[in-house]
C-alpha cells in the first residue's frame, strides 16, 4: 500500500509541476519578442502598409532609374566610338541606342509624372508587387472622372518636359545626339496617340475604364508607326 501511495504521490506532483513548466516556456517566449522573419517575404508579410508601399515604390525607382542609366550608357559608347571613329556602323549604332535612351527616358518621365498626378487627384491607388513598366494600379472604382483627368493629363505633362530637357541640354551636334530627341519626340507621340484620344472621349462624357478598354492592336500600331515616324523627321532634319 505504501509503494502504491507513494507511486500516486509521485505521479501527482510530476501532473503538478507540468503546468508550471509551461507557464516558465511561455515566459521565456514572451520575454525573447517576437520570432524573428525568416526570409525577406515573410519579413515584408508583416511591415505595415505603408512602409511596404515606400519599399516597393523604391524597389520600381531603382528598376527605372536602373534602365534608364543602361540606355544611357549604351548610347553614350556608341556616340564617342563614332565620333573616334568615324565608322558606319558606330553611326549606326548611335541612332539606334541614341532613339532608345531617348524613348526610355520620355517613358520613364511620363509614368512617374502619372503617379504625381495621381497624389495631386488625391487618388486611390496601389503600388504593384511586381516591378513593371507601370508604377501603380489605379482603383476604376474608388476614383472618380476628374481625378482620372488630372492623374492622365499629368502624364502628358512629363512627356512635353521630358523634350523640353533633352532639347535645351543635349545639342544636336551628332547623329547619335539628334536620335535620343528623336527618340523622346517619339516617347510623346507614341503616348499621346494612345492617351489623348482617350481623354477626349473621357472629357465627353465616357467611362474611364471604358475607354482605357478600347485601347486594342490597331491603336498601339498606329502609335508605333507616329512615333518611328516623328523619331526619323527628327533625325534627319535635326541633326547636322
Amino acid at each position: 500500500m505504501s509503494d502504491t501511495a507513494a507511486g500516486a504521490s509521485d505521479a501527482a506532483g510530476s501532473d503538478a509541476q507540468e503546468p508550471g513548466q509551461e507557464q516558465v516556456e511561455q515566459e521565456q517566449a514572451q520575454q525573447q519578442g517576437p520570432a524573428r522573419p525568416r526570409s525577406l517575404d515573410e519579413a515584408m508579410a508583416n511591415m505595415p502598409e505603408q512602409q511596404l508601399r515606400q519599399l516597393r515604390l523604391a524597389k520600381l525607382a531603382g528598376a527605372h532609374g536602373g534602365l534608364w542609366l543602361v540606355t544611357l550608357g549604351l548610347f553614350a559608347a556608341a556616340d564617342s566610338w563614332q565620333l573616334l571613329s568615324g565608322l558606319s556602323v558606330a553611326a549606326v549604332l548611335a541612332v539606334v541606342t541614341g532613339t532608345l535612351a531617348g524613348f526610355t527616358t520620355a517613358t520613364v518621365i511620363h509614368e512617374w509624372f502619372h503617379l504625381l498626378g495621381a497624389r495631386n487627384a488625391r487618388g486611390v491607388y496601389t503600388i504593384p508587387k511586381k516591378i513593371g513598366l507601370f508604377v501603380y494600379d489605379w482603383d476604376f472604382a474608388r476614383n472618380d472622372t476628374q481625378q482620372f483627368l488630372t492623374m492622365s493629363i499629368a502624364g502628358s505633362v512629363g512627356s512635353i518636359t521630358a523634350v523640353l530637357l533633352v532639347w535645351l541640354l543635349l545639342p544636336t551636334d551628332t547623329l547619335g545626339r539628334a536620335a535620343v530627341l528623336g527618340g523622346v519626340v517619339a516617347g510623346l507621340v507614341f503616348a499621346a496617340v494612345i492617351e489623348w484620344p482617350v481623354l477626349r472621349r473621357v472629357r465627353a462624357g465616357g467611362d474611364p475604364l471604358t475607354e482605357l478598354g478600347s485601347i486594342d492592336g490597331e491603336v498601339l500600331r498606329r502609335s508605333l508607326f507616329a512615333a518611328l515616324a516623328a523619331a526619323a523627321a527628327i533625325v534627319l532634319f535635326g541633326a547636322p
